[in-house]
């Protein structure tokens, strides 16, 4: 049909001959946009068993009840197969299809395969040995175990066999399990044990507890026209940089989508897990927040339980796993949209509630928090500039980073390789030191002053804790750094 509505448009074709007019279509709506098509680019249309003048308007309407009534015959048809397929399934019969590996069929029915019905319970087994479906898929391709056809079995292959009732000798339909007609191939014990490990390996996935790089706000994040981020990372001279990115910048480039965002990743996790943190610890914030969304309890003791609870909650979300504190995070349905300069937060106060209190949410807490009421928001101003090679977020006047920016790092390492070499006369002079490393005499007399840097401002940079103005070019620029440390931390911005 697109190939025929091709030729028509470009005026390849003039003229459209049917055998009949319910061959083309038989819905009526389609048919009316066909007509439409034909006739803005002068097209005839001929049925050469139905003659109907189309430009009359009796001709129009015999036409229009004609494929009513093919409409009407189609939808009836359809819903007689569905409903004769449903039925033959409650009865456990096998309507057809695709075989699944370990059976064959006689008789229009599912008869097992000896050797195949082997190899789907050594599957089953080497799945509950293995415990992952990707070392499941390498050791059938090491081994050249393939599926129907001879092709190799792919993992989505896999995931489907290890959940397909057939084996079970049942039929689902609809969400339905029937007793089948046909003989199971998996006892079971193997099937259960087998359901058990994919469910806790979906839960592992949701958590990212097995991930070797988790990203901790997967599935949580927004960015300013409210299009989810998506994690992503690149890997350089053996380094891995972690981003969530605009689904929009995966698909498009950025020309078209001036609002989309690329934020390096572990300084977003690191200001979310923060921000956080200072919730909890915060008895009078956090019960002025629960009495701001309508949900601080009324019994002083109860209030003692939940802000003892928040206290306890605040004292291990540091030293918890990124695991941890993702499921933590999915357990208050929490929700994070990165705007241009600032940070929200918000989740159900329902569910922070629950969590604190221990006696979880009930229908009517999920359903508000659906709805968007009683929501606690946390905001943080914040910013993104370069630094480096590299993307810093700011929030405040620091840079929320796991890691400080590598070209100061570099700076003040060079900074104190000069000052090493000068105190142990590997370098007479500065002339000398420039030369073997093949820098100017200025540069290496900008560069030695940065080695006399007070110490906790060294740290601060090594820990990427430095203001926003700290840069490697700032400081090469600043030609008047003063000498006193405590002068040094007021023209730096550390005081």
């Amino acid at each position: 049909m697109k190939r025929l509505l091709a030729d028509v448009t470009s005026g390849r074709v003039d003229l459209v001959v049917v055998y009949k007019v319910d061959r083309l279509t038989r819905s009526l709506s389609d048919f009316a946009k066909i007509v439409e098509v034909f006739d803005a680019h002068s097209a005839s249309f001929v049925s050469v068993t139905q003659h109907f003048n189309t430009t009359t308007s009796m001709g129009r309407l015999t036409l229009n009840m004609l494929l009513s009534f093919a409409q009407f015959e189609r939808e009836v048809t359809g819903e007689r197969i569905r409903d004769k397929i449903a039925a033959s399934k409650r009865k456990g019969m096998w309507v057809g299809g695709s075989v699944s590996l370990g059976y064959k069929v006689q008789d229009k029915k599912l008869i097992i395969d000896p050797e195949q019905a082997a190899m789907v319970r050594s599957i089953y087994q080497s799945y509950l040995d293995l415990g992952t479906v990707r070392l499941l898929q390498h050791r059938l391709d090491t081994e050249g175990i393939t599926g129907v056809g001879g092709r190799p079995i792919g993992r989505g292959a896999l995931f489907y066999m290890l959940q397909n009732r057939i084996y079970r000798g049942e039929i689902s339909h609809r969400g339905n399990v029937y007793p089948g007609e046909h003989q199971a191939i998996v006892d079971a014990e193997l099937w259960t044990a087998v359901q058990q490990r994919l469910a806790q390996a979906r839960t592992q996935r949701r958590s990212g507890a097995n991930a070797n790089n988790p990203s901790l706000l997967a599935g949580m994040l927004t960015d300013p026209v409210g299009k989810p981020m998506s994690a992503t990372h690149a890997t350089k001279a053996g380094r891995r940089y972690r981003y969530y990115v605009s689904s929009s910048l995966i698909t498009s480039t950025r020309d078209d989508h001036a609002e989309a965002l690329r934020v390096p990743a572990a300084a977003l996790e690191k200001v979310v897990v923060g921000l956080i943190a200072r919730l909890l610890a915060d008895a009078p914030g956090l019960l002025q927040t629960l009495r701001s969304a309508g949900r601080l309890p009324a019994d002083g003791a109860e209030q003692r339980t939940i802000l003892a609870a928040a206290q306890g909650l605040a004292d291990r979300w540091h030293r918890q796993g990124q695991a941890e504190q993702r499921e933590t995070l999915l357990t208050f349905s929490a929700q994070v949209t990165v705007q241009r300069h600032e940070i929200v937060i918000r989740f159900p106060a329902s569910r922070l509630l629950a969590k604190l209190s221990g006696k979880g949410t009930s229908r009517a807490d999920d359903r508000d928090g659906r709805m968007d009421r009683n929501l606690i928001t946390i905001t943080e101003p914040m910013a993104l500039r370069r630094a480096g090679r590299e993307m810093a977020l700011l929030v405040g006047s620091t840079i929320a980073a796991d890691r400080s920016d590598p070209s100061l790092v570099r700076l003040i390492a060079k900074a104190w390789a000069l000052r090493e070499a000068l105190a142990s006369s590997d370098a007479p002079s500065l002339t000398v030191f420039a030369e073997t490393q093949n820098i100017s005499q200025s540069y290496a007399t900008r560069l030695v002053r940065l080695a006399w840097l007070a110490p906790d401002i060294v740290e601060s940079i090594l820990d990427g804790r430095q203001p926003s103005s700290v840069t490697s070019s700032a400081l090469m620029r600043d030609t008047r750094i003063p000498t006193d440390w405590q002068d040094q931390r007021r023209s730096l911005g550390f005081a």
